[in-house]
């Protein structure tokens, strides 16, 4: 099983996606320990579609975020990086303002595949909104 690397903290992911698109969305880390991560993220007008429901974008982009960092400070010793190869999301509800958190729990932490779950929820009542998993296949430097 893979072990938090101890290198990767808090600030360091948040300062890792700052010019990319967690960094616009304003997807920020507020927790990391062994075998989970938890995030949040304000909701604006960005995250939201013309209907003026929260866009599934932009959940499945908290969510796959969370994963995709907690992934990193697991990998392996040695491992290069990681690619998700596969995600699904079940939608139960939606927010129309304040913020969402999750929380990205490890179910396998193998030496060439990890499976992520994670729950997000209305960061107000702690309501579910979405169920989301992900695997990640790690990535080895070439010989």
């Amino acid at each position: 099983m893979s072990k938090l690397r101890p290198e990767v903290t808090v600030e360091s992911l948040n300062r890792m996606g700052e010019e990319y698109l967690p960094g616009y969305l304003g997807v920020e880390i507020t927790a990391l320990a062994q075998g989970t991560l938890a995030s949040r993220m304000s909701v604006k007008k960005l995250h939201v579609a013309p209907n003026e429901f929260l866009h599934a974008a932009s959940v499945v982009a908290l969510a796959d975020t969370a994963c995709g960092y907690a992934a990193i400070a697991h990998l392996p010793e040695g491992a290069q990086t990681f690619t998700t190869i596969e995600l699904k999301s079940n939608f139960l509800g939606t927010v129309r303002g304040g913020g969402i958190a999750c929380t990205a729990t490890a179910q396998h932490l193998g030496r060439t595949t990890q499976v992520w779950d994670a729950v997000v929820t209305d960061e107000a009542s702690g309501r579910k909104i979405a169920l989301f998993r992900c695997t990640q296949m790690v990535l080895w430097p070439k010989a």
